[in-house]
């Protein structure tokens, strides 16, 4: 019985198999844009229960894969808390939490339902390469974070002590000048915070140089990580 379900649930290879991907996939985009309508506003009591339904019927759908996939693991707890486990696990977990409980403040875990879109990555085999190389490159990443937040944590420090006097509501502590830091090294500068001294707008100039080499780095990082993916399901298929 196993066998039967795994080559369901966890093969393409065979005609059901393909279908049951099929099949899932549709379901996770009907939710997600079925929970995308419920926060169109004045939509009609009808509407809402039709909405409804169809929660409900992707919910009884995604509860037996989950069962199912807990079912054929032959570790059952190293499944349940792996990536797609727990994924899959949230996926469901805002329904059954607010089924017949009328407290407000659970209504804030439904935001839990866009974890349904993660389920994508185990049925579309362009983003189960991404997700390979995310995984085969996440020492340089983290290491690249690490870097990022300490530039961040110095570009504030520094543009605190260039503008501090000159604007002190907008640079009133390092704790404030985080947010220009953060905004300038990714480059978005939104100009709400800017610098108006001298040595600030110098001071600026480098970090700006800075953050172009920040936004390029992880992608070099990414587009390498995904290209030895790439090369590596090429030979396994060979």
């Amino acid at each position: 019985m196993k066998e039967k379900f795994r080559g369901v649930v966890d093969s393409t290879d065979n005609r059901i198999g393909r279908v049951f991907s099929l099949v899932i996939q549709v379901l996770i985009m009907v939710s997600v844009i079925t929970f995308s309508m419920e926060t169109l506003p004045n939509l009609e009591p009808q509407t809402r229960t039709i909405l409804h339904y169809i929660e409900i019927f992707c919910v009884v759908i995604f509860t037996i894969e989950y069962f199912i996939r807990i079912y054929i693991a032959e570790n059952k707890l190293r499944f349940i808390f792996s990536f797609f486990g727990i994924v899959d696990f949230l996926a469901i977990l805002p329904f059954y939490l607010v089924v017949g409980v009328d407290l407000r403040s659970l209504r804030a875990l439904r935001f839990l339902r866009l974890f349904r879109i993660l389920k994508l990555v185990r049925y579309n085999r362009a983003m189960n390469q991404f997700s390979r190389a995310i995984k085969g490159a996440k020492e340089q990443i983290f290491l690249f974070i690490f870097i990022t937040l300490i530039l961040i944590y110095f570009a504030a420090v520094g543009i605190y002590y260039f503008e501090n006097e000159a604007q002190p509501e907008h640079f009133a502590s390092i704790f404030d000048s985080l947010w220009w830091a953060i905004i300038t090294l990714t480059t978005v500068g939104y100009g709400d915070v800017y610098p108006i001294t001298v040595g600030g707008k110098v001071f600026t100039f480098f970090i700006l140089m800075i953050g172009l080499g920040i936004v390029a780095i992880p992608t070099g990082i990414i587009s390498s990580a995904l290209t030895n993916s790439v090369d590596r399901s090429k030979s396994e298929e060979n």
